[in-house]
């Protein structure tokens, strides 16, 4: 458990900060995801559609003409980067793909409205995007170095793979007893950071195991904090003796969880009101019922790091809690329309554990398929005398499907496939469903460039989605009443 005095002061902010909403209301909205789902492109996505408008029958206070403006206001974080939407709107006016973030960043909305009563109402919007690796840091807060260094040698055996060959070769030559050593510290830090990062480039670790800023170093580089691993410890090893290699990496366990870990945890995270996390599912299920069930497991330890609830009158004052969680499957724009019920069906079955428990704690969950930015198009083609649904749009150059290589100009419609109608056949081997059938989730999606963007007749660009305008509603439309 945080300590009792650490409590104490994020009451004391929590108070501070909800005696200054009364008069200006305020919703902090954190957005993270997990392994390459599009926390730029939505975020981006988003506050193009409040400044500039759209297409949104969904989002009602939109829709209706009740909101008269929103605008960017200077983020109230001095210390935090502010998210550079004006240099990824540019990049998808371009029909390029933003560059991802790797940091935490925010940036302020005010909104402007009319409720529904008629009154001019302002709702202030602070968009906090955070990785999602940093999230799954929380639990080792309370977790000790052992049981970190237990969790994660376990894991290494289960799924070792190329790279977490050569650490674990690594690991079976350390003597936790030995003397402390700095260059073993730095190899050791070296070759499981190789393996994470080997795990998430192959789908392998859709838990995105940490520690999440080994893979995100930033500013933290070559430092003591970030220069430690896990070791093959025996069961109920007695305390380490001072100046060995155990001790050694207890001490930098435990700054990594004073100078990373804590102050996300105390500076942004405690501070949420509600979540969107936004899931490429579709990778977990291309690569097979292992990271489906790790994806699985990744949702359901996401949720836990919440502090989910619905937010009482005292609970506001002292201890807020996430009200409201979106779990978003993106990329919808990959598959025929016939096939997102599919998509947000496996992702609801996947978090079905983990919703039930945000459920009984008050919070409202829901789940969605959605393209925050659709770069395709619905296409038929027929083959074979059998017509296919299919997508059609531009992939980036060097891509390449069935042998040809795309030169970034050439637009082509492509049958993405089929998602089982049973989310349990991912869990099964390859061909193999319920019922004695065959499947094979084999999504053949190709990398493409955002669209062309629509004109005004002012001249500004709008950017097709799918289903943005149903998040925006869930997260923040109750407040625009």
């Amino acid at each position: 458990m945080f300590e009792f005095l650490e409590q104490i002061r994020l009451a004391g902010r929590a108070f501070a900060e909800f005696s200054s909403h009364l008069f200006d209301p305020t919703i902090r909205l954190g957005i993270t995801g997990l392994s390459r789902a599009g926390k730029t492109v939505f975020i981006t996505a988003l506050i193009n559609a409040l400044t500039r408008g759209g297409r949104f029958p969904v989002f009602e206070a939109l829709d209706s003409g009740r909101i008269a403006r929103a605008r960017l206001a200077p983020q109230p974080d001095d210390g935090v980067p502010r998210f550079d939407v004006e240099g990824n709107i540019a990049a998808l006016s371009q029909r390029n793909w933003p560059e991802s973030t790797r940091q935490i960043s925010e940036l302020r909305l005010v909104i402007d409205y009319q409720s529904k009563n008629g009154a001019q109402r302002t709702l202030t919007l602070d968009l906090v995007d955070y990785p999602g690796e940093w999230l799954l840091d929380l639990p080792l807060l309370e977790k000790s170095y052992e049981t970190w260094s237990a969790e994660s040698v376990t894991m290494l055996r289960q799924a070792p793979g190329t790279a977490g060959t050569a650490w674990s070769a690594f690991l079976s030559s350390l003597d936790p007893s030995a003397a402390e050593n700095e260059q073993t510290a730095i190899e050791a830090a070296r070759l499981f950071t190789a393996y994470l990062q080997s795990r998430r480039e192959t789908n392998e670790g859709m838990s995105l195991a940490p520690p999440g800023r080994f893979l995100m170093p930033g500013d933290l580089a070559g430092t003591p904090a970030l220069t430690f691993a896990p070791l093959d410890l025996a069961p109920h090893a007695a305390p380490p003796a001072a100046g060995s290699l155990h001790a050694m990496m207890i001490r930098r366990y435990e700054a990594y969880q004073d100078i990373v870990v804590r102050p996300f945890f105390r500076d942004h995270f405690a501070r949420l009101d509600r979540q969107i996390v936004l899931v490429d599912a579709m990778a977990a299920i291309n690569a097979g019922p292992r990271a489906v069930h790790e994806l699985q497991q990744a949702l359901g330890a996401v949720l836990d790091c919440f502090h989910v609830g619905r937010n009482t009158l005292w609970g506001a004052l002292f201890r807020p809690r996430i009200g409201r969680i979106l779990l978003a499957a993106t990329k919808a724009d990959h598959l025929h329309q016939t096939s997102h019920d599919r998509l947000e069906h496996i992702l609801r079955h996947l978090a079905a554990p983990a919703v039930a428990k945000a459920d009984l704690a008050g919070a409202l969950v829901d789940v969605a398929a959605l393209a925050a930015v659709r770069a395709t198009r619905e296409a038929t083609v027929e083959r074979g005398g059998e017509r296919l649904a299919c997508v059609a749009g531009t992939p980036l150059a060097g891509e390449v499907f069935d042998g040809h290589i795309f030169d970034g100009a050439t637009e082509v419609a492509f049958f993405p496939g089929d998602l089982p109608s049973n989310p349990d056949d991912l869990f099964r081997p390859s061909s193999v469903a319920a019922g004695g059938g065959r499947h094979d989730p084999d999504l053949r999606f190709l990398k493409v460039r955002p669209p062309a963007p629509s004109l005004t007749a002012e001249g500004v660009a709008i950017l097709p989605h799918i289903r943005l305008d149903r998040a925006l509603q869930f997260l923040i439309g109750d407040r625009l009443q």
